[in-house]
């Protein structure tokens, strides 16, 4: 009989893990391949669009694609989204100490890349909305779509002809096209 010891948020932090691109899932490294252009440009976009926004109106901090959140403790789970977002409602009174921030942001965005599968992607929507997500953004570059996740029922899907409009409470006065996320891959 074989046991698997978990690892820690801490140990994610230290060789051999330190500086590859992976994920814990409760106490389980996952290894990830690094992103394909694509995906890259539309993280890009996404974030160009979502942190002027942001900072202009003074909403609260953005955060670039593999910054890492602790969102689950014993065994720990450390998830990074490819864009995300924590509104000043949600900021505490000083930043963290820790090497990854403590808890869910209020926006999480993850970007399908081509070899996701439809359970680790369901996965990640629950776990980024277990530990307190308002917001879960699924964009999709093949099918050219936006499906944001607010609860496990409450689903809404854009595409491209659609107009993203940002929720009066998270990121109010937030707008653009569906289209504007794809730019040169919109067919």
């Amino acid at each position: 009989m074989s046991t698997t010891v978990a690892v820690t948020a801490d140990q994610l932090l230290q060789p051999p893990y330190q500086g590859r691109r992976c994920e814990l899932v409760e106490g389980e490294v996952r290894m990830m391949s690094p992103a394909g252009w694509k995906h890259g440009e539309v993280v890009s976009t996404i974030h160009c669009r979502l942190a002027p926004h942001i900072e202009k109106h003074k909403l609260g901090k953005s955060f670039g694609a593999e910054t890492g959140f602790l969102i689950a403790r014993d065994p720990d789970t450390v998830r990074a989204p490819d864009f995300a977002f924590i509104s000043n409602a949600s900021l505490p009174t000083s930043d963290p100490e820790e090497a990854f921030w403590p808890g869910a942001p209020d926006l999480a965005v993850e970007v399908l890349s081509p070899d996701d599968r439809t359970g680790e992607v369901s996965e990640k929507i629950r776990a980024w909305l277990t530990a307190g997500a308002k917001e879960v953004w699924i964009v999709n570059s093949q099918l050219q779509s936006v499906t944001i996740h607010r609860s496990a029922t409450d689903i809404s899907v854009y595409a491209v002809g659609d107009n993203l409009v940002g929720d009066d409470q998270l990121l109010p006065g937030f707008s653009c096209t569906v289209a504007e996320l794809f730019g040169s891959f919109v067919s």
